[in-house]
């Protein structure tokens, strides 16, 4: 994304918007909680030209990729065409964020006694498919190929090992900086509360998706759940009993940083990318901006 020069009120990760109206700004006011901004949304996708591009992808040597990596790359068009769903709220302010940092917890392994932690890869809104893969399974690969703590994981043993008083007081002097914007880029970089979206995907598990809440604490304004991949026997136009495939997902969205008009958009460019997912494979054509 175009950087700008940093202006009085504008943060490390984001610039502050300041051409809203009065109405869109006051909403961080009279609803100062993230959990008092949640929308609930869900949708059935249907899969079955994706499913089948994903298979041909795998043959040409892209081992493992799928749904995850499709989601994502499908978000980060997304942005690209609407800029406003990457803002977020701090401080009782909007801001339209430098980057796309998309967060997901990961399982070293499928034991069930397997450690688990949260990665943050860093997308731009150009990036295809092909770059969320080749990202993501760097980010993967590094996690599960050590037990060593990363980032994340040492800044909470490095809080963890004060008296319960101290923690809190600790957390509180953190949140006065975030609201301030003063935190430094150390801490926002292995904070998994601070992002563009968090996903997770329970079809790894064999399970359907959950209304999961996204957090008070950061910046996270989108929370995306997926789950597993079924048949649904549908007659199509011709009168023809197909096998469709689906996979079911939920949102949590704050509707803080924009409408829902303006989710309605998002929801209807990503059912758009489902039947058409070929879009996500080249970069696109004009990246647009988010307002000042």
């Amino acid at each position: 994304m175009a950087q700008n020069r940093r202006r009085f009120g504008d943060r490390s990760e984001g610039r502050l918007i300041r051409s809203l109206p009065g109405f869109a700004k006051f909403i961080p006011y009279i609803m100062p909680q993230r959990n008092d901004r949640f929308i609930h949304y869900e949708e059935s996708f249907e899969v079955t030209a994706l499913d089948r591009r994903l298979r041909q992808m795998r043959v040409n040597g892209y081992k493992g990729i799928g749904i995850l990596h499709f989601l994502i790359a499908a978000y980060i068009r997304c942005v690209s065409m609407l800029p406003g769903v990457n803002r977020f709220v701090v401080g009782r302010r909007i801001y339209a964020r430098n980057n796309i940092e998309v967060v997901m917890t990961v399982k070293r392994s499928l034991a069930v006694d397997a450690t688990e932690t949260t990665i943050k890869v860093v997308f731009e809104p150009t990036d295809t498919i092909y770059d969320v893969y080749r990202k993501m399974n760097e980010k993967i690969e590094e996690i599960k190929t050590t037990e060593d703590n990363n980032n994340t994981e040492d800044v909470a043993d490095f809080f963890a090992r004060f008296p319960r008083f101290l923690i809190r007081f600790m957390l509180m002097i953190v949140r006065v900086l975030d609201y301030f914007g003063l935190l430094p880029q150390s801490i926002l970089d292995a904070s998994p509360f601070h992002g563009s979206m968090i996903i997770t995907d329970l079809g790894s598990l064999r399970i359907g998706p959950v209304y999961h809440h996204i957090y008070n604490f950061g910046t996270l304004p989108v929370f995306i759940a997926f789950g597993a991949k079924y048949h649904k026997y549908e007659i199509n136009r011709k009168g023809q009993v197909v096998d469709n495939k689906y996979i079911d997902t939920k949102l949590v969205l704050d509707e803080g940083i924009v409408d829902g008009h303006y989710y309605a958009q998002l929801l209807q460019a990503f059912r758009y990318m489902f039947q058409h997912p070929e879009i996500v494979e080249a970069p696109p054509t004009r990246v647009n901006e988010d307002i000042y």
